[in-house]
């Protein structure tokens, strides 16, 4: 189980994740973007290929959906330990929305410092390593590369708020 929003953000109850993806329903993730300890590298990984959403294609974000219950910050540590292995003080940086014909959520985007090590989830990380972060710009911009959707969406509105 999930929480379920509205449009403004707001739990108004719990749903399926199943039946979230279905309906395209309102429901709320965190993304957690992963700096150096000198702040001039982001880690980037690549999805496993069998992922549901997005499968194969790069993020910069360690993340996922919000569970039932959940607040954005537990669910921020939860991700960021399951995904990447670590465990690193957060820093909430904005909220946004991410709207498309397949899901739409409000989202909550946070951001750490360290160094690693790192411990990948086999099931939903193939790959991981460091990036420089204009890199990663360029990366963004370019709709050659395969990141996933929401992620150019996103990283265009962090980089724009905090370059």
């Amino acid at each position: 189980m999930i929480n379920l929003y509205d449009g403004d953000g707001n739990v108004v109850g719990e749903v399926t994740r199943e039946r979230m993806r279905a309906e395209n329903l309102w429901h709320g993730c965190v993304l957690t973007v992963v700096h150096s300890l000198d702040g001039e590298r982001v880690y980037v990984h690549r999805r496993t290929d069998t992922k549901d959403v997005f499968p194969g294609l790069y993020d910069y974000a360690a993340g996922g959906v919000i569970d039932a219950g959940e607040t954005p910050d537990v669910a921020a540590a939860r991700e960021l330990s399951e995904e990447l292995g670590v465990e690193s003080p957060l820093t909430f940086l904005f909220r946004t929305t991410y709207v498309d014909e397949l899901t739409r959520y409000h989202a909550w985007i946070y951001e750490t410092r360290t160094d690693g090590p790192f411990t990948l989830q086999p099931e939903e990380v193939a790959w991981g390593g460091w990036m420089d972060k204009d890199e990663l710009r360029s990366r963004i911009e370019d709709l050659d590369w395969p990141l996933v959707p929401d992620g150019r969406v996103v990283g265009r509105e962090w980089f724009s708020r905090f370059g």
